[in-house]
């Protein structure tokens, strides 16, 4: 028996500190037939500044109470952006899922800290919203992250792709989801995406990423930064495992310090690093997939791509191929997961972040009414 179809937008602010993502999809908690609305709005650099300030703070303090405002504004505006661009009013979305921005993530410690204030988005837009997805799953004992397997399996099986089958999502963590045979779930975070990359390019040339990776391309890997990266016990560790968006940062800054590379030869040494993490995990997948589908910004940057089909010998292709759209499936998944939270379907899973039994997430935020 099929069950009520929601509308919902969901939301991102990745890792990568490019945009607000926002997306409509509709679903029952199980399919989703997306619909092709997406918007993306990019932050301003002022804005991009000061999250980046907040990164490290193991709790708020009171200039994070400004910039968490300041982003839910940004968020509301993308709100309204895509329900112009789509013809439709707050009254037809049932729910909003909001993930935040993660300026914190030591699940170890059971903290993982996402910026943005879910009840004055709930009045801004005047629809309900679902935040706060990360929580239960840490308090359970869980990594809080990645969330996105769930959704990613729900994508996998609607396109009917034989497997096992992974996808990547390159955003400033790379993370995996393995899909098997009989729909088991394994993910985890693999190691650096595009943020020190993305660092890197800012600091050298003050663009915020490496468009189509030509500077990689332009220069030569060190490989000896190489095998030193992957010398991180992170690599060893079985999943599950989650990291933060500044783990690895200062032991990779220091050996590319050392190796004193050129803005070229860093560009493609750090790129190297994020397809090197990714092969590495392969060790800890049940099956090696068949193929491999990547969502994210790292789908852009060809060296990466072309550096992970040769790494890992198999197809490695973007979303896109599959009529997704790439850029949206981060956003679209915490669209998907307010509707789960509404159903109280789990969203997290042994397989996918360690926590001991299937678990629920997200706190609903209802739209506080005048008396």
């Amino acid at each position: 028996m099929q069950g009520k179809w929601y509308r919902t937008i969901g939301m991102m602010s990745g890792t990568s500190l490019d945009a607000v993502d926002a997306a409509i999809i509709e679903t029952d908690g199980i399919e989703v037939r997306r619909t092709g609305h997406f918007v993306s709005v990019p932050y301003q650099q002022e804005l991009r500044d000061q999250i980046r300030a907040c990164f490290g703070n193991r709790a708020a303090t009171n200039s994070e109470h400004v910039v968490a405002d300041d982003l839910t504004r940004l968020h509301a505006d993308a709100v309204f952006e895509l329900l112009t661009q789509a013809g439709m009013q707050a009254s037809d979305i049932d729910v909003i899922g909001f993930h935040g921005q993660t300026v914190f993530h030591e699940p170890a410690a059971g903290i993982t800290r996402q910026i943005g204030t879910p009840y004055m988005l709930a009045e801004l837009t005047g629809i309900p919203v679902v935040a706060d997805f990360r929580l239960a799953d840490v308090a359970a004992g869980g990594q809080g992250a990645p969330l996105a397997p769930v959704y990613h399996a729900a994508l996998i099986k609607s396109a009917g792709m034989n497997a096992p089958v992974a996808v990547l999502n390159i955003g400033g963590i790379s993370n995996v989801t393995w899909i098997g045979t009989d729909e088991d779930l394994v993910a985890f975070d693999c190691g650096p995406g595009n943020a020190r990359i993305d660092d890197w390019m800012l600091r050298h040339t003050g663009t915020p990423y490496d468009r189509d990776g030509e500077m990689a391309f332009s220069g030569a890997v060190d490989a000896y930064v190489g095998l030193k990266f992957l010398e991180d016990a992170y690599f060893d560790l079985v999943p599950p495992k989650s990291l933060d968006r500044e783990d690895m940062a200062a032991r990779i800054d220091q050996l590319v310090t050392e190796a004193r590379l050129n803005m070229a030869d860093g560009a493609a040494t750090l790129s190297h690093c994020t397809v090197a993490a990714v092969v590495a995990g392969v060790n800890h997948l049940p099956l090696a997939p068949l193929q491999w589908f990547v969502c994210g910004g790292g789908r852009h940057n060809r060296f990466v791509m072309d550096k992970l089909a040769e790494g890992l010998g198999v197809p490695v292709r973007s979303v896109d191929e599959l009529d997704w759209n790439g850029d949206a499936v981060e956003a679209e998944c915490f669209g998907y997961l307010a509707v789960r939270h509404l159903l109280e379907y789990p969203i997290s899973f042994p397989g996918t972040t360690g926590v001991p039994e299937p678990c629920l997430g997200g706190r609903l935020y209802h739209i506080e009414k005048a008396a």
